[in-house]
């Protein structure tokens, strides 16, 4: 059996991202890394067949190739996994792995090839319709009119003519998916109005034909009881490891 991997363009592998993300039916948080340029990509090859691909980027500085954050194999080539994975670790001389744990594939990869594994991140999903209510709050547009104030989010919370809390949804992620940012000004927290926020955007979202999503850090209690009390649930976890020297 003669394995090649070698460097390629986004292009060539772009068919098999469209198979790995269909499969994953997530929110992939790293997918504006191939929008951006941040990733080099490798295609893999078994006798001449084209039988997967991997991205690999920088952990810490994007210019840096240390990381492999995708590996995708056809499931008909899957028997091969363990003798695919170590050729390429060793052509990409990558020192970590990075990978959601709903990826079933590199998450295996993970637990098998790496030591020192952490959970960085909680990844969220929409489960739950809720009918929270802000008192006399106005979820709104942001307009011209407002008073900037080194937040530019595109929707606000409007109280008594204030401004106390925004947010919007990054779109750089893989489709149908849009990622749910607010925040709330520190006098009118812990009074449930940044759930509020996460159930408007969540509407905002699938009118736009998105379906909603979010994450926070892993040691981020009160953002995850927010995101939840807003009808979010936990779908998996962005993990990182260090890969054994073999």
């Amino acid at each position: 059996m003669h394995i090649q991997i070698d460097k390629t363009s986004e292009v060539d592998i772009q068919p098999f991202r469209v198979l790995f993300l269909q499969e994953l039916n997530r929110q992939f948080i790293c997918n504006k890394c191939h929008q951006y340029g941040w990733a080099d990509v490798y295609l893999i090859t078994i006798n001449g067949i084209r039988v997967g691909y991997s991205a690999v980027w920088g952990t810490d500085r994007r210019e840096d190739r240390d990381t492999i954050f995708e590996f995708y194999v056809l499931p008909l080539y899957r028997k091969f996994t363990n003798t695919l994975f170590p050729k390429l670790c060793s052509v990409t001389k990558a020192t970590y792995i990075e990978c959601q744990s709903n990826d079933a594939l590199l998450a295996a990869m993970l637990y098998e090839y790496a030591h020192s594994i952490n959970a960085e991140a909680i990844l969220f999903e929409d489960y739950a319709s809720t009918d929270l209510r802000a008192s006399d709050g106005v979820f709104r547009q942001r307009t011209s009119d407002d008073i900037p104030e080194g937040d530019q989010s595109p929707y606000v919370l409007e109280l008594n003519g204030a401004i106390v809390a925004s947010g919007g949804l990054m779109l750089n992620y893989n489709l149908p998916f849009a990622d749910i940012y607010m925040q709330v000004k520190e006098p009118f927290r812990r009074q449930g109005l940044g759930s509020f926020m996460v159930q408007e955007l969540k509407k905002v979202a699938y009118l736009m034909g998105r379906v909603p999503a979010a994450r926070c850090n892993i040691t981020n209690q009160i953002s995850k009881a927010t995101l939840q009390k807003a009808g979010l649930q936990t779908c998996g976890f962005r993990l990182k490891g260090v890969l054994k020297n073999e």
